[in-house]
C-alpha cells in the first residue's frame, strides 16, 4: 500500500534521514500556509509557549495541509504539546498532525505514559476520534499507531540523568532537544549563558549518544540555518529553525535599516 506524507515522513524519521523544520508561535493560519510552500520538511505548531489555542492547532494544521502539498516537496505538521497530557496529546493528533513532541520528559515511566497517550489501544489510551485525522490517514488503527511520531523532549536535570532510560523505552521515536531549557539544567543562569556552554555542550553529546546508541534520531532547535547546518553536521538528525516571530521582527528592522539609509 502506498505510504501517505505523513507516513513517509515518519519513516524518514526513523531512518534519521537529515530533516530540517520551521518553528511556528504565532496563531496565524495564513502564515503556516505561506510558510509550508518553502518546502521545509515539517512545521511544527508550538502549544507549550506558542500563543495558539486547540481552534489555532487546528486551523494551522489545516494551512500546513493546503500549502504543503504545492512547494518543492511535502511538508507536513507536527504539534509541540503543552504538556505530557492524553487530551492535549488527543487533541493535537485528531486534528490532523504527524506526531507530536512532548515537553520536561523527565524518566523512562514519563516517556511510556507520553506513549500511551499518542497511541489508541492495545498500545496506549488514546481515545478514538480522530475528526480531521481520518481524512488525511487509513483507518486501519494498528497502521496509525505504526506511523505516529512521538518524540520526547531532554530539557531537564532529571531528564538528562535517565536520558539513555528514556531513549530506551519502546514508541519514543525521537529524542528532542530543549537547548535553552536544557542550558538552565546544567547551570546557566539563563538560556545564553557563556559560563554554561561547556556544560551543556557535554549534555548534548550525551543526549546524542543516547539517541543514536537506541537507533533513535535525535532533534533540536536551532536559531537560524546556519546553526541549523552546524548542528546537523554534529550529528542531530533534525533541526528546527525558530522562529516566525523572531524572524519577522528581524527581517522587518533590516528593511527600516535599509530605507533610512536614504534618509
Amino acid at each position: 500500500m502506498e505510504r501517505t506524507p505523513i507516513e513517509d515522513f515518519v519513516r524518514r524519521v526513523r531512518e534519521r534521514e537529515q530533516l530540517v523544520g520551521y518553528w511556528l508561535l504565532a496563531d496565524s493560519p495564513v502564515m503556516a500556509e505561506r510558510l509550508a510552500r518553502v518546502g521545509y520538511d515539517y512545521l511544527c505548531l508550538d502549544q507549550q509557549h506558542g500563543l495558539m489555542g486547540y481552534q489555532g492547532i487546528r486551523d494551522g494544521l489545516m494551512a500546513i495541509d493546503a500549502g504543503g502539498t504545492l512547494g518543492p516537496r511535502p511538508t507536513v505538521g507536527l504539534v509541540r504539546t503543552a504538556a505530557n497530557d492524553l487530551h492535549c496529546i488527543g487533541q493535537a493528533l485528531d486534528g490532523g498532525a504527524a506526531g507530536v513532541i512532548v515537553p520536561m520528559i523527565d524518566d523512562a515511566e514519563a516517556a511510556r505514559q507520553a506513549v500511551r497517550n499518542s497511541k489508541y489501544p492495545p498500545l496506549g489510551r488514546r481515545s478514538y476520534g480522530p475528526m480531521r485525522a481520518e481524512l488525511r490517514r487509513n483507518g486501519d488503527l494498528a497502521r496509525v499507531n505504526d506511523t505516529t511520531l512521538v518524540a520526547v523532549m531532554i530539557e531537564t536535570a532529571s531528564g538528562l540523568e535517565h536520558v539513555e532510560e528514556i531513549a530506551a523505552v519502546p514508541g519514543v521515536d525521537a529524542l528532542y532537544v530543549g537547548p535553552y531549557d536544557l542550558t538552565v539544567a546544567v547551570g546557566g543562569g539563563d538560556p545564553d549563558d557563556p559560563s554554561a556552554t561547556a556544560a551543556r555542550d557535554a549534555a548534548l553529546d550525551r543526549i546524542l549518544r543516547a539517541g543514536h546508541g537506541a537507533g533513535k534520531a535525535v532533534g533540536i532547535h536551532a536559531d537560524d540555518g546556519d546553526s541549523a547546518a552546524e548542528r546537523l553536521a554534529l550529528g542531530f538528525d533534525f533541526i528546527s529553525i525558530e522562529g516566525d516571530l523572531v524572524h519577522l521582527e528581524q527581517i522587518a528592522q533590516v528593511h527600516l535599516a535599509n530605507a533610512r539609509v536614504r534618509l
